[in-house]
């Protein structure tokens, strides 16, 4: 049997959509910005894809170094 996505699945998953468009309209790699952030590109990639739960201090430290709102991040 599978199991059920969890509820905040979507948003997690939109989350990372949202970063990766507006990281793309950029044209910012994704080895800059994890390098900007602090994060491995690894991990920047996986939040992307929706695989991994960012904390509250990722979306500050994204969202400052790509210079818009968290609630651009958040919007879904």
């Amino acid at each position: 049997s599978q199991i059920a996505p969890l509820p905040y699945q979507h948003a997690i998953k939109q989350f990372g959509e949202n970063l990766q468009g507006i990281r793309k309209q950029r044209e910012i790699s994704q080895e800059k910005l994890a390098e900007i952030v602090g994060v491995h590109r690894t991990y920047l990639s996986l939040i992307e894809q929706g695989h991994r739960n960012p904390s509250l201090k990722f979306l500050y430290r994204v969202a400052k170094a790509l210079g818009i709102s968290s609630q651009k991040l958040l919007s879904f």
